[in-house]
């Protein structure tokens, strides 16, 4: 959604295109439970001859601990090769000869695995799927080759990525005792570390039918897909549940700051906030702040630091999880500009909200906007099956998605100046600074 739209004009113009918000509010989706537990959502679109295939494990980096930090991502890429009936780089070619193919994501409370396919590949791919829930092949070969590739992906997209080290910096000193503090990838030492015994007992807690939901959506009769369903995944034996994870944390009593020492272009800020959970009644309120401060170059922050010639770059961005989580901003500095200088406009900023609220025009983008949003990804049946899988799993019940548009229409201007008033304050803050190593090395060498 970042940057989506230049002005509140073509905001308004996009939203007037989509269809209505009904769209969400009456989204046919049924439940089913299966004898072992599995919970399979169904929605049937007759549009195209497709079906799209979500399986949702209710497992990502919350459920891990110090010394097997990254597992869960690592059993993304092993989910992949080989089962009982399926051997190595089989599931792959089954897919492509059935026209199909396969893909997977983990994220800090789910782990998601997807298939889009004509309809005629339903049973091949519910078998492929079943297999590997009842009989994934967890040995030295397959974890080596997998612990190797999942150990480069860091070193890509955070290693050499500003942003991406800052926020790795930003979690682990904003949360002291809760499992948000380590990064989906996990932590190098620990990806090492993890034992074929460890992994295997990951698989048996986590991986089982009654940790899972199994979403489709497409072109299919639901009593039909139910018999196949059933036929395929019924003989998957339930395993024992997993324990909930506690919210531990600390309540946070003052600012923390960190200096990162990393070789950039330019120096750079990011702001994180403590805020609440996805469930929390005030998440729509901080969803519309977010979009009102930093989407689009008619935003509150982009007037004020870009267009102020502050920063070349700024964003921010509420995180709604299972468990609270941060409101975060980042601004890299221009070339005759400081960290510290955009720090403090972001800070004016905010005064700005709390002191005197949003407008009436900057209320209504936003939430054209975020409906613009929601609308889109009920567009397409693979967008269909995501969505309702995510919020079924970070919500407690899919049918959240019918209500969240009413909810962003609810928000008014003083909920926004509520929820700025309390969440935005030092006690909640965590800043990371990214320092030059050239200005590193003359604070270092400075006169004492």
């Amino acid at each position: 959604m970042r940057r989506l739209l230049l002005s509140i004009c073509a905001a308004a113009l996009v939203a007037a295109a989509l269809p209505t918000p009904a769209a969400a509010q009456k989204l046919a989706v049924g439940r089913h439970t299966l004898d072992n537990g599995m919970t399979v959502l169904t929605h049937e679109d007759h549009s195209i001859p497709m079906i799209s295939l979500y399986v949702f494990y209710r497992v990502g980096s919350r459920n891990e601990r110090p010394g097997i930090t990254g597992v869960s991502h690592l059993f993304e890429h092993m989910m992949f090769n080989g089962s009982a009936k399926y051997g190595p780089k089989q599931f792959d070619l089954v897919l492509e000869n059935a026209g199909s193919g396969g893909n997977g994501y983990t994220t800090y409370d789910f782990t998601a695995y997807l298939e889009t396919f004509p309809r005629e590949a339903l049973p091949a791919v519910l078998d492929l799927e079943a297999d590997r829930m009842r009989s994934l092949t967890i040995g030295e070969k397959n974890l080596e080759q997998e612990r190797g590739i999942v150990k480069e992906e860091p070193r890509v997209s955070t290693d050499n990525s500003p942003q991406g080290r800052m926020f790795e910096e930003m979690l682990a000193a904003a949360f002291v005792a809760h499992p948000y503090q380590w990064p989906v990838v996990g932590w190098m030492g620990d990806l090492d570390a993890i034992k074929l015994e460890e992994a295997q007992r990951y698989f048996d807690t986590y991986y089982g039918p009654n940790n899972a939901t199994l979403v489709v959506t497409g072109d299919f009769k639901t009593e039909d897909l139910l018999k196949e369903v059933r036929a395929s995944f019924g003989a998957v034996p339930k395993r024992g549940a997993p324990q909930p994870v506690p919210n531990s944390e600390p309540e946070q009593k003052g600012e923390r700051r960190v200096s990162l020492v990393y070789d950039a272009s330019l120096p750079a800020v990011m702001l994180g906030y403590k805020t609440p959970a996805a469930r929390h009644a005030d998440a729509p309120a901080l969803e519309v702040l977010s979009t009102i401060l930093g989407t689009g170059e008619s935003s509150r922050l982009y007037r004020k630091l870009v267009y102020g010639q502050v920063a070349t770059e700024v964003n921010s961005s509420f995180m709604t999880y299972a468990d609270p989580m941060l409101f975060t901003f980042y601004a890299q500095a221009q070339e005759k500009t400081t960290a510290a200088q955009c720090e403090a406009a972001i800070a004016e900023v905010l005064r700005d909200v709390k002191s005197g609220g949003v407008t009436a025009d900057e209320l209504q983008k936003a939430k054209n906007l975020l409906r613009a949003g929601v609308i889109n990804n009920l567009q397409t049946i693979e967008s269909k099956a995501n969505l309702i899988g995510s919020f079924e799993v970070q919500y407690g019940d899919w049918r959240a998605l019918t209500t969240i548009l009413d909810r962003y229409d609810a928000v008014t201007s003083d909920d926004i100046k509520r929820v700025a008033a309390e969440y935005f304050n030092d006690n909640r803050k965590t800043v990371v600074t990214l320092v030059l190593p050239e200005a590193a090395k003359e604070v270092a060498n400075a006169p004492k």
